[in-house]
């Protein structure tokens, strides 16, 4: 992938892949064609997505690809097809392009051929960063949008009930204004193909969102994605992702507040 590849601006780049796709409604299609006008950068990543979909899409030209490509992608089939019914499983079209990439190969030796190869293998992320991409994605546009509450209120009694019909669970929600994360409010947000609970704290003036939505079990982890910090856990049938430019430390803490309040 080349350098300027590379700098194509993150929270765009879930919504590039479905523009090329064609998979994006009037509005997003019309959002992004805005942002193409303005961003290089995005022009630049289009233009080797566009490219690769060519080479892949070519009649009558059948290729093989490496073997270490060719078992890692099927590996990840694999995996995904064992999984249970996720949230993400809106992303199965690009997998399924893979699959059908690869069975159509036969061997030909074209350095055109092994770039293809190593964009599919660099392309194809895990589960986890897809949904860390989207969550990414979700909070900075909240901020970009001027639309980070749709609820805008500290009082937990008035965000808790807004979200009834809004969405098919209960959201816990708790101010920890004494401990020095004041709520902000609460909102409707979009992640892994289904509606979430986003609710909005601040630390010093930075934003904290935290996405919530019904889940089996997930592991609790802490990450840094594109420079913020995330942390997971999964708690009463529910995964929660809290986001933030704030210190590992601070968000670290926030979880631990947060947990302890909605216990009791």
């Amino acid at each position: 992938m080349s350098e300027a590849q590379q700098k194509g601006c993150p929270e765009w780049r879930i919504m590039l892949h479905g523009f090329v796709d064609g998979e994006l409604d009037s509005v997003h299609a019309a959002q992004f064609e805005d942002h193409l006008a303005t961003c290089a950068n995005c022009r630049t990543e289009m233009e080797g997505v566009r490219a690769v979909r060519g080479i892949i899409d070519q009649d009558g030209v059948k290729w093989r690809p490496p073997e270490a490509l060719r078992s890692q992608v099927l590996s990840m089939l694999s995996f995904e097809q064992a999984a249970t019914a996720s949230s993400l499983s809106r992303q199965a079209p690009v997998w399924r392009r893979a699959l059908d990439f690869i069975r159509q190969w036969s061997f030909v030796p074209s350095l055109a051929v092994l770039a293809a190869g190593a964009f599919l293998f660099i392309n194809a992320p895990s589960q986890i960063l897809l949904l860390q991409d989207q969550i990414m994605a979700s909070h900075v546009r909240s901020m970009m949008a001027d639309h980070l509450t749709d609820v805008l209120t500290s009082d937990q009694h008035t965000v808790k009930p807004w979200f009834n019909g809004k969405i098919d669970f209960s959201p816990p929600v708790s101010d920890l204004a004494k401990d020095g994360f004041p709520l902000v409010g609460g909102r409707v947000d979009y992640i892994g193909g289904r509606a979430v609970a986003a609710l909005v704290y601040r630390r010093h003036g930075h934003v904290i969102n935290l996405f919530i939505w019904p889940a089996a079990s997930a592991a609790q982890a802490t990450t840094v994605h594109d420079g913020y910090n995330m942390k997971q856990w999964s708690d009463g049938g529910l995964v929660f992702w809290a986001i933030s430019d704030v210190a590992p430390s601070d968000l670290a803490e926030f979880e631990t507040l947060f947990r302890a309040a909605a216990k009791g």
